[in-house]
């Protein structure tokens, strides 16, 4: 999912660049309509800034209805989208379908007297609770969500021909992504991702795509190292079990350009590329602070006893790398651990994706737990 690269509003005396927010849409429930003032006031404690122009606000807080949900069309993907809904319940069933017809980043379903509920792209499902039946705390709810909409997307790819001819079929990293991503689904590791073709129509599932930088949902992604500075990875959205083709089911990492957020790939000139998984950033942080990691699995599954991140930053995003590499850093064999990533899943390292899988295959738990 995506998330700002920058703030946008004028600098607030110290020097530094004060982020925005934008509130859309309006509440049609008394307790909505409060919650959203106690958000307004929660957010101008934090030092963001409200802005009339939504389109140019870091995050935007479109206030819709359950019923029927008006989505907020960005012009950017630099806008962070939190859908605000209130309802009688809470659950991941009932709250995904929202994320999606909201176009929204986050859904966040308010229970008046019960708490505030998130739920990610990722199915992350996790709130925020009042206390013996009075209002949720709207300053607990903006702590959870101001390190999501504030931080930095790195998912724009930069496509060179400049592959070596000799790796235009790939070479035995590919083959042994190509047979790691079939395993992964033997193991039950690729959870069946949401049907959003059968929520939106062509119009607004393109719009989902090009603005969340994904060909589709689809979980897990899975890389390889080839030499000191580049690394094999899977392409987003595409099936884990079906990676056939190098140059666009499985793509060569070869640099980061920071100036730009941008991954830089070296592909074929004969190829139609896919673009890079999302967390290609967090792959190359890893890779290069770490030369002994051989291979890089992330999956939407847990382990026990394993250190996690405090923030579940979106994927894709410089925050979460820098954070799972300093877990990793921390570790006593950063090349063969595994790092937690809050209310998401893990990211585990290895010689190689079938030492991985190995090492990994007797701990792994399928359910996620939520915070």
């Amino acid at each position: 999912m995506s998330a700002p690269s920058h703030a946008t509003t004028p600098s607030n005396g110290t020097g530094a660049t004060e982020a925005s927010f934008a509130v859309v849409g309006s509440a049609k429930k008394p307790d909505l309509g409060r919650f959203v003032d106690l958000l307004r006031s929660a957010l101008g404690r934090a030092h963001v800034a409200e802005t009339p122009a939504a389109d140019e606000a870091d995050l935007v807080i479109n206030v819709v209805d359950e019923d029927d949900a008006k989505p907020f069309r960005r012009k950017s993907r630099g806008t962070f989208v939190v859908g605000l809904y209130e309802r009688e319940s809470h659950s991941l069933p009932e709250d995904y379908p929202m994320l999606v017809r909201a176009l929204a980043n986050i859904a966040l379903c308010y229970v008046p007297g019960e708490g505030a509920w998130f739920t990610t792209m990722e199915r992350g499902h996790y709130g925020v609770e009042a206390h013996n039946g009075d209002q949720v705390s709207a300053t607990e709810v903006i702590e959870r969500l101001a390190p999501l909409a504030l931080s930095k997307l790195v998912i724009d790819n930069e496509f060179r021909t400049d592959l070596e001819p000799e790796l235009w079929d790939g070479d035995e990293n590919t083959r042994e992504i190509a047979e790691a991503g079939a395993r992964m689904g033997d193991l039950d590791l690729l959870p069946a991702p949401f049907p959003i073709e059968e929520l939106l129509d062509e119009q607004d599932l393109r719009h989902v795509k090009r603005l969340y930088g994904i060909g589709g949902l689809s979980y897990g992604n899975l890389s390889q190292r080839l030499d000191e500075t580049r690394f094999w990875m899977s392409a987003s959205g595409v099936d884990k079990t079906k990676l056939e083709i190098p140059g666009r089911d499985i793509l060569l990492v070869s640099g980061y350009a920071p100036e730009k957020n941008q991954m830089i790939l070296s592909v074929p000139p004969n190829v139609e590329p896919r673009r890079v998984s999302v967390d290609a950033i967090e792959h190359w942080m890893i890779y290069q602070e770490h030369p002994d990691v051989g291979a890089i699995l992330h999956v939407h599954a847990w382990m026990q006893d394993i250190p996690a991140t405090d923030v579940n930053y979106p994927c894709g995003t410089e925050e979460l790398a820098v954070n799972v590499a300093e877990l990793l850093a921390r570790e006593p064999d950063p090349a063969h651990a595994a790092i937690g990533l809050r209310n998401h899943g893990i990211t585990v390292t290895g010689e190689s994706l079938t030492e991985i899988l190995d090492r990994i295959e007797p701990k792994v738990l399928r359910q996620i737990p939520m915070s």
